[in-house]
């Protein structure tokens, strides 16, 4: 993909010249995860900023994106720093339309990635971070067979590691067909500590010396 040039970027990382470390959160908001679960999805969402922005240089260098999927697949917040992030409060309703949700991050990813290379900023390898309790339903036929594909096409180029985490009630077998890496088990409904994870292994990423370049190669 060309990069594309835009004058709001060009200011951005002019004034942020740090590499980029790109996390898309991708979650699940349909109605079964409604009451405790959205409650305690937001709480972690809020933990995961919190632990991030105290760290100096991974509050300028992880990006993160939130994507829901629920009564729609909606781009909750697009790449932004953590500094600038302002972590949403989510609802839930809605079915489950999980392969659209994974395309619509892979493309967000791609896009994001074509700004780093129009400005020449390196970056280190995304991460997309599905957290669902259920499993596809309620989307065009044939998005999750495409989703699979682009998915297992990018972890083998090395463009995207994608994580699946399943909340109590998730379908795990046909989690384990989608991700490459088998899913993980949430304990209950413990997002505070998942994402205080999430948070500890994006800042190990951003203390890294060694991000992608920024154009060449599959990426």
């Amino acid at each position: 993909m060309a990069g594309i040039f835009r004058f709001e970027d060009a200011i951005e990382f002019a004034e942020n010249p740090e590499p980029r470390c790109p996390c898309v959160l991708l979650l699940d908001t349909s109605k079964s995860m409604r009451g405790e679960a959205i409650q305690q999805l937001n709480q972690g969402l809020q933990v995961f900023h919190d632990n991030l922005v105290r760290d100096a240089l991974a509050a300028r260098r992880v990006e993160v994106a939130v994507i829901s999927f629920g009564k729609d697949v909606r781009v909750v917040h697009d790449f932004m720093s953590v500094d600038a992030f302002t972590p949403p409060i989510l609802e839930a309703g809605g079915l489950t339309p999980m392969g659209t949700g994974i395309l619509k991050a892979l493309d967000l990813l791609e896009a994001r990635k074509a700004a780093y290379k129009a400005h020449g900023v390196p970056y280190y390898r995304p991460w997309v971070f599905m957290i669902t309790d259920g499993k596809p339903k309620g989307e065009p036929e044939g998005a999750i067979e495409e989703a699979v594909r682009r998915l297992r096409e990018d972890e083998t180029q090395k463009r995207v590691v994608f994580f699946a985490v399943a909340v109590k009630g998730a379908y795990i077998d046909k989690l384990r067909e989608i991700a490459i890496r088998p899913p993980v088990s949430l304990d209950g409904l413990n997002f505070v500590e998942l994402f205080v994870w999430l948070s500890r292994s994006t800042q190990q990423i951003a203390h890294s010396q060694v991000p992608l370049p920024p154009a060449g190669g599959p990426f």
